[in-house]
């Protein structure tokens, strides 16, 4: 497996267009369309969240009880969630546009929105914007990276990345976007991101890949612990790449299972670092756990904390909030055998053990903790189970920019 400069266009027979809809930003794109020339086997995780938005629904059901797809419309500045039953028509709507435009089913047209809950979507833009992009969808990364760029809100950069590998003696190519940078707390999959492959491979095994890999993932970052109505995470395959279809787990099951963890663990990372406001993207890594289980609640319970974070905003080695993060986090542990180091491309520094502190350099740790990647480890001494959690620095610009949002 390599990774490969590109995106949700690299894979065969995958294209992508973008436009200025004028759905809510002025002057900006803010629609984007993925295309396959073939129908995809679809796979996809939604947000557990009791508020569903309407485009959740929309392709949970399309997944689900279809299993199969198409095309992708995507629209940023207004998630349509909360918009009732006007809202789930709106999906109707949108399908049916890229039914005219494309020639495609419409209950093979998936569909995802991001941006302001309660807003109405103005349909007559979404309509305009599908017919816009049609006739320009291209194949080629610039395409991939443009419409990354269009689903966009308080994200500061586009996010994408593509990996080959081989499968059945076939070169087989997984490509992916995302779009997060607020309201991230998953449970079952994160914000929005969408992923492609030309991988011939048996729904059932596409899903459960999927199911599988997003516990060690996207369900492993928090920028400020509020579980999105929008949360998808799609993944489209064609088969395009000529492979004999995958209907077991086998060695080739395996090694694409090894690239959909590098894609997704890649996609995640650039969420939590990119996360309102932040300045650095903060990473806890729990060693010798007594399960695996236990390993990912105790990473994630330190990520998740407001103090932490705003410890690693203010490069303070401030570690009793990173044990009190760990001791309230639902798992039993001696706190006398627990270990803990800060670490970064600065450095390393052991600075607790023992039940207490150790004689460290404040200065040698502040200048470990103001690298823009900052990891906290802490051995358990437990047990062999291991799990990362990531997440950000809280600043002043995570109020800020959530305190007038909408306007």
């Amino acid at each position: 497996m390599k990774e490969i400069r590109g995106g949700v266009t690299t894979p065969r027979g995958f294209f992508a267009a973008h436009t200025a809809a004028g759905i809510k930003y002025k002057e900006r794109i803010d629609m984007a369309m993925l295309y396959s020339e073939a129908p995809c086997r679809a796979a996809g995780t939604f947000t557990t969240n009791v508020v569903k938005a309407a485009p959740v629904l929309w392709d949970k059901r399309i997944v689900d009880e279809i299993g199969t797809a198409q095309a992708v419309v995507i629209n940023a500045g207004i998630a349509n969630a909360c918009t009732g039953e006007e809202g789930f028509g709106y999906c109707r709507e949108t399908a049916a546009a890229v039914c005219e435009t494309l020639e495609v089913p419409a209950d093979q047209v998936l569909v995802a929105s991001t941006g302001v809950i309660g807003m109405q979507l103005p349909i007559d833009r979404i309509c305009a914007g599908v017919h816009a992009m049609a006739p320009v969808l291209r194949g080629d990364s610039e395409a991939g990276t443009a419409a990354a760029k269009a689903i966009l809100t308080t994200d500061t950069h586009e996010k994408e990345v593509a990996v080959q590998f081989e499968a059945g003696g076939r070169t087989v190519t997984l490509g992916g976007m995302c779009k997060g940078s607020g309201m991230i707390h998953p449970n079952m999959c994160t914000m929005l991101a969408f992923l492609t492959t030309d991988l011939a491979i048996s729904g059932e095994l596409l899903q459960e890949a999927l199911r599988e890999d997003i516990r060690d993932t996207y369900n492993m970052i928090s920028v400020d612990g509020d579980t999105s109505t929008n949360d998808t995470v799609l993944l489209l395959a064609n088969g395009l790449a000529g492979n004999a279809v995958i209907t077991e787990k086998n060695a080739d099951y395996d090694e694409f299972c090894r690239a959909l963890h590098a894609v997704n663990t890649k996609l995640a990372k650039m969420i939590a670092g990119d996360g309102e406001g932040a300045t650095a993207l903060f990473e806890a890594r729990v060693i010798h756990a007594k399960t695996k289980e236990e390993a990912r609640i105790l990473s994630k319970s330190v990520i998740c904390s407001s103090l932490t974070k705003a410890m690693i905003f203010g490069h303070d080695a401030n570690f009793g909030r990173v044990l009190c993060a760990l001791g309230y986090s639902g798992v039993d542990f001696d706190p006398d055998r627990v270990e803990l180091s800060f670490e970064s491309e600065a450095g390393r520094i052991p600075i607790f053990t023992g039940g207490k502190a150790l004689d460290y350099s404040e200065e040698q740790a502040t200048r470990i903790l103001s690298e823009p990647v900052v990891t906290v480890v802490a051995d358990m001494h437990a047990g062999e189970a291991s799990a990362t959690a990531w997440g950000c620095d809280l600043s002043y610009d995570y109020v800020k920019i959530n305190a007038d949002y909408r306007s």
